[in-house]
């Protein structure tokens, strides 16, 4: 239960949010650049810290918990779905690629390199739709999330006295994410890219101090008692077959485990690496992450800020992950996990939080986690006006609008994008089953199109169309027609994505050659190219191509042991294995020494990379 301190420490943290978004308000009215990516001039370490909290997300938080609980160690692949290791591809190349266009979103990006005749404009249409899809997906991931959580701490039977109305036990979570959404929707529509950037920093601060002290609380622990576990829960490695028997300890958890798909685990690993190795080369998907890519100052500041998110996010976050896990298996029968008669793993993380956070710390805690529910939605809610504003009404319904109509259109698009995700959110029964869709199915459609922008010449705006809507409309038809829709689901959702692509491409001419050597010439990707290398060099004899792909491979690979190192590092040092964890750090040290010899001294001399 809430304590007067730990309430105390609550309403400052919100009260220092109204009051950012309020001395950042001015800032933001001054241009639509100001407004939607900060002017361009924000830091890339504060851009880093601020990418790093949207990504410590709430609801991911809790599932990563429960992935901990249930899985151990091999719980670290799981989080590929996403996958996590798509900001090392950002880091290694993508971000300094995608920053070098100087756009707004990712939709004026189409442009950039469709152009703006009827590929063009199809393909504008197409990402449109899909960005302010996937931002409503993740708005009502978190909202759900957040909701489930604040249930726990924050009684009904206390709330019931000051509101003349009941509200059903189902509806709770859902009741709580509307009111706590009100303050992130303030800070973000009020103070733009800026108030979101200084909040998210503000909030980095709690969730490192909160996660510390858990891990502190965690480590103590695992000092005065023994860890009771299935055979393997140790051991980051696997075979075919999960092979993982909670029988005898917690006997639940076997039915969590079938529910959740992961039984053939070999099987699901080369499907989840297959996948994220596509949607990584992909690039991001038109939301917060890839927004605060193009409001870095320049492509070299991009790649430093995708790296530097790696470097606060990991290791801090599973700090707090892997110190709620422990706790939960040593004192699980402590812990409240059950709704109505069913256990909820997903209430892993609140119910530890409940048992043994102290006042004071639990406040703190408290403030941290709702700060990256806010964090993660207000992000994704800039992502979102952008869009709205910037792509469809000034591209389409007022391109000459005055300051006082953007500034206008820019709060009213987040109110209305604000009560569609709550009206979705009533649809949600869980976190899994919304985080399933939108990795599985609704980014499935994003893949192909997406790879081939970037690698494929021949590739025009009508191949960009038609592989992005064969492959949405099924991400959207599927759900009706079966009650889950997990990663098994990406193959079918692929090919008919890639026979879309593929046929609506050779149905139209290729895109205007000067708009290709342009593009070409600016973003300098590897790939074919080889019509457009050789016009450019027929022009240009000075002009070099891009021979960077296995120097980039290699650092990628690299660059995701580093980052999956960081990982297991937190959750070896809460457990007291000093071995493991010895080791892990210097393999670690040597994959830094590696990518500081041929990743950050190449990029540093890369051609045009400091251009903005």
């Amino acid at each position: 239960m809430l304590q007067g301190l730990d309430i105390l420490i609550i309403l400052l943290y919100l009260t220092g949010t109204i009051l950012i978004g309020l001395a950042l308000r001015k800032r933001a009215q001054k241009s639509k650049d100001d407004y939607l990516m900060g002017g361009k001039s924000l830091p890339w370490y504060m851009m880093g810290l601020s990418n790093a909290s949207g990504m410590f997300d709430i609801s991911g938080t809790m599932w990563l918990v429960t992935l901990t609980f249930v899985y151990g160690f091999k719980s670290i692949w799981i989080p590929w779905l996403w996958p996590v290791f798509n900001q090392v591809f950002l880091m290694v190349y993508l971000s300094a690629w995608l920053r070098r266009s100087n756009v707004t979103t990712g939709a004026e990006w189409i442009l950039f390199r469709f152009d703006s005749g009827r590929g063009g404009r199809w393909s504008h249409a197409i990402i449109v739709v899909f960005a302010i899809l996937s931002c409503l997906g993740f708005l009502a991931y978190g909202f759900i999330g957040l909701g489930k959580f604040v249930e726990i701490f924050i009684p009904w039977e206390i709330v019931s006295t000051y509101i003349p109305f009941d509200i059903p036990a189902a509806y709770l979570p859902h009741f709580y994410g509307i009111i706590f959404t009100l303050f992130a929707v303030f800070y973000s529509v009020l103070g733009g890219m800026s108030g979101i950037v200084w909040t998210d920093v503000l909030q980095y601060g709690i969730m490192t101090v909160s996660s510390i002290a858990i891990a502190v609380i965690a480590w103590q622990a695992m000092g005065e008692n023994t860890l009771n576990v299935p055979e393997g829960w140790m051991n980051p490695f696997f075979d075919w077959e999960l092979n993982m028997d909670w029988s005898g300890i917690i006997r639940e958890v076997n039915s969590k485990i079938v529910s959740d798909g992961y039984s053939l685990f070999g099987i699901f690993f080369m499907l989840m690496v297959f996948k994220g190795i596509l949607s990584s080369i992909a690039g991001p998907a038109p939301n917060y992450d890839m927004q605060k890519i193009l409001s870095t100052k320049s492509p070299l500041e991009a790649a430093k800020m995708s790296a530097f998110s790696i470097a606060a996010l990991i290791p801090t976050r599973y700090l707090m992950v892997g110190g709620f896990s422990i706790l939960g298996i040593l004192f699980y029968e402590d812990l409240k996990l059950s709704t109505a008669g069913v256990i909820d793993f997903e209430k892993v993380l609140p119910a530890a939080i409940e048992q043994f956070v102290p006042v004071g710390l639990l406040g703190l805690l408290l403030a941290g986690l709702l700060a990256a529910f806010m964090s993660t939605f207000a992000g994704t809610l800039n992502a979102a006006q952008a869009y709205i504003v910037n792509d469809i009404y000034l591209k389409y319904k007022n391109p000459l609008a005055s300051s006082s109509k953007v500034k206008l259109m820019n709060y009213s698009s987040g109110i209305v994008v604000v009560l569609i995700s709550i009206v979705l959110g009533f649809f949600v029964e869980d976190v899994n089953s919304i985080l399933q869709w939108i990795v599985s199915a609704l980014y499935g459609s994003y893949v192909v199109s997406n790879v081939l922008k970037w690698h494929w010449w021949r590739f025009n705006g009508e191949g960009y169309f038609w592989g992005m809507l064969s492959g949405i409309i099924p991400a959207l038809v599927f759900p009706i027609f079966t009650d889950t829709l997990d990663l098994y689901y990406f193959p079918i959702i692929l090919l008919i994505s890639i026979a879309g692509s593929i046929i609506g491409t050779y149905s139209a001419p290729p895109t205007n050659k000067k708009v290709l050597k342009d593009f070409y010439r600016n973003t300098r990707p590897w790939g074919f190219w080889g019509p457009i290398h050789r016009e450019i060099t027929a022009e240009d004899p000075n002009f070099t191509r891009n021979n960077g792909f296995s120097r980039d491979m290699i650092n990628v690979v690299v660059g995701t042991l580093g980052q999956t190192l960081l990982v297991v590092i937190p959750l070896y040092l809460i457990l007291h294995e000093t071995l493991p964890l010895l080791v892990c750090i210097a393999i670690l040290i040597v994959c830094i020494i590696f990518l500081k010899m041929n990743w950050w001294d190449h990029i540093k001399k890369e051609p045009n990379i400091k251009n903005k």
